[in-house]
């Protein structure tokens, strides 16, 4: 190990400014997202600290956990320092993170309004770089009882099997539905696609007395509802 390399080791660093080790002694609260990041990696290069590296990458994300989260391995990669090991750590556990955030929005006993939606599906499809697009099943209290995903990538209404969802929809006991996709663009405006679906999913229920409450367009930050703007 050369000088210059040696200089930059969190093992030469004092007790308390080292990731773990500062951790353990003043608990994880206390530690920023770069020196959180520096666990997983372990180490940097030549000419960073594992922190330091850490830094830059979120300095170059706006320091925002949520656009790294987005990335994948080989976009990871591409900064000195992150080889392939490196870069599944930090995919591995930013996954785990969001799913932690999708399961902890299950304690949402009913819905009540289209805000309680986007609180369910935003940790699940807001921040996808394509889309999805899900129904949602209640009971008689509005109870989400079952989700699931209808199609991945783009949609079309000839793609959707109405007949499906209504199978899946009495296999569940569900008594009425509410539907969402995601647009990665981050346009709220929903397009003739979108509205031609919601109106066949929509007439599919009508004979079995399963009613399609909204339909939600999900983005990173915000949302629009069909019902909110009077067209369901």
């Amino acid at each position: 190990m050369t000088k210059s390399s040696e200089s930059f080791s969190i093992k030469k660093w004092s007790e308390g400014d080292r990731p773990r080790e500062k951790l353990l002694l003043k608990g994880k609260e206390n530690l920023s997202n770069a020196e959180l990041l520096a666990i997983l990696i372990g180490s940097g290069n030549r000419e960073e600290s594992a922190v330091d590296l850490c830094k830059r990458i979120l300095h170059f994300y706006k320091n925002s956990l949520n656009q790294i989260a987005k990335l994948n391995v080989t976009q990871l990669q591409k900064f000195k320092g992150i080889g392939e090991a490196k870069a599944i750590s930090i995919v591995a556990a930013l996954e785990i993170g969001r799913r932690r955030g999708a399961e902890e929005v299950l304690i949402l006993k009913k819905i009540s309004s289209s805000k309680d939606v986007f609180t369910i599906m935003q940790p699940l499809i807001g921040d996808l770089n394509h889309e999805q697009f899900w129904v949602l099943m209640l009971n008689n209290s509005n109870k989400v009882i079952h989700k699931y995903p209808l199609s991945k990538g783009g949609i079309t209404a000839t793609m959707v099997d109405a007949r499906l969802v209504y199978k899946n929809a009495l296999e569940h006991g569900a008594t009425s539905l509410i539907l969402a996709h995601n647009h990665p663009s981050g346009t709220l405006k929903p397009s003739q696609a979108d509205l031609q679906i919601t109106q066949k999913i929509k007439n599919g229920g009508e004979l079995l007395d399963i009613k399609v409450l909204d339909h939600i367009i999900v983005t990173e930050k915000t949302y629009f509802s069909f019902a909110d703007e009077g067209l369901i």
